[in-house]
Parts: structure tokens; sequence; C-alpha cells
């Protein structure tokens, strides 16, 4: 049995116990394609996958197989791949834990563990395009390999405050026309024409489509 010792080190000035990441298992073990699931992670061609999609397939005489779609977790990329029934496959114990984000330290975003209130920095290149969505307090799920900080997956929807708008045009606020208009986090959204300053839109991080105006 592999015992774990407490680490402490200093990021921003805050301690961080990688203990308290490391409840739970991180060991990656062989598994068959008999094990395969949607939200699987599996280590394909020395890279971590999230299995999307599956489906076992018996083409008439011969060899049964598995038809898998699955997303690079680095990347992001979505690949798809034949195995053969029964075929090992590698597959990787992760945590998925929930976090608050705080601010941006100049090199990453700053997140709270809601458990432990433990801080971690994770760089921009994890947490990808959704950085722009990011406002002071908003929880998030991250997903972790050991130690190491594998995705960020912020809520589908956020509300965000308006803090520039042009003026609509007189008369055109009934037309379905649109405009641009910039949000707290420093992000420019297409709004409706009748979208003012100070207003609370309801964004889809997804896509970065405008939703509807908060009632306020």
């Amino acid at each position: 049995m592999v015992k774990i010792h407490s680490i402490l080190i200093r990021i921003n000035q805050k301690s961080f116990n990688f203990e308290n990441l490391l409840k739970g298992v991180f060991f990656a073990k062989m598994g068959t394609t008999s094990d395969l699931r949607n939200g699987l992670v599996i280590k394909y061609n020395g890279e971590l996958h999230i299995i999307v999609k599956w489906e076992h397939r018996t083409p008439g005489n011969l060899r049964a197989f598995y038809q898998v779609k699955m997303k690079n977790l680095k990347n992001g990329k979505m690949i798809e791949n034949r195995f053969r029934s029964g075929e090992e496959i590698d597959i990787v114990r992760m945590e998925t834990r929930n976090f608050q984000y705080l601010y941006h330290d100049g090199s990453g975003y700053v997140f709270m563990d809601k458990e432990n209130y433990d801080q971690v920095s994770i760089p921009g290149d994890i947490v990808g395009e959704q950085a722009q969505y990011l406002k002071e307090g908003v929880s998030v799920q991250i997903m972790f390999d050991g130690l190491k900080p594998i995705t960020v997956e912020i809520p589908p929807h956020v509300e965000l405050k308006v803090t520039e708008a042009p003026p609509g045009v007189k008369g055109d606020t009934a037309t379905g026309g649109t405009k641009p208009v910039k949000v707290e986090t420093g992000t420019t959204i297409n709004a409706p024409l009748f979208i003012e300053e100070g207003d609370v839109i309801k964004v889809d991080t997804r896509t970065g489509i405008y939703l509807e105006r908060v009632k306020k």
C-alpha cells in the first residue's frame, strides 16, 4: 500500500495542500471494451480522452467491435476509433471537485475549493475560451488527473452586467436587430438594441449567444 504524505507549498501567498487533492484513487488500470461507458476517461495514444458516445456493432458474420467517439482532454479535439470486442483499454480514475472562481493573478485563473478552501491557479490554455465568461464567485467543476488539473467546466449559462452599450437607433427596437455590448468580464456580446448599460443579461457560455435580459 502506498502512503501519501502531505506536502505543503506556497502558491500566490496561500498554503496549498496536495493531500486534499489526493482523496480517492488516481491510478490507471487495465480494462476491456466491456467497461466502456459515456464519461469514462481512458488513456489513448498516450493522451487522456473522455468517452462521448460508444456503440457495439456486429456486422454480419464479421467479428464484433465497438465504435467509440471520444474527446481529447488536452486539445478538445473529437476523434473516433474502432476497438475490437474484448480489447484492453487503459482506464484512468479521475476526480471532479467543485471550485469557485476568485480572480486572475496575471499568469492564471485562481479557483478556491468549496470544500476545504484551498486555492489553485490554472493556466489559460486549460480554461480555454470559456474564460471570457468567468466572473468572480461563479461555481465551476475541475477535473484532476492526480495533481494535474485537466479540464474546467463552467455553468452553461451565466448572468453578466453590461458595462458599455451604444445607443440603439430609435424605432428599431422591435425589428430584431442587434448591437455589440461589453459585459463585466470584458468580452463583447451581440445583444438586442434595447439593451442598455447597467442591464444584466443571461449568456450561453457554450455559444456566446445572448439569451435574455434578467429582470431586476
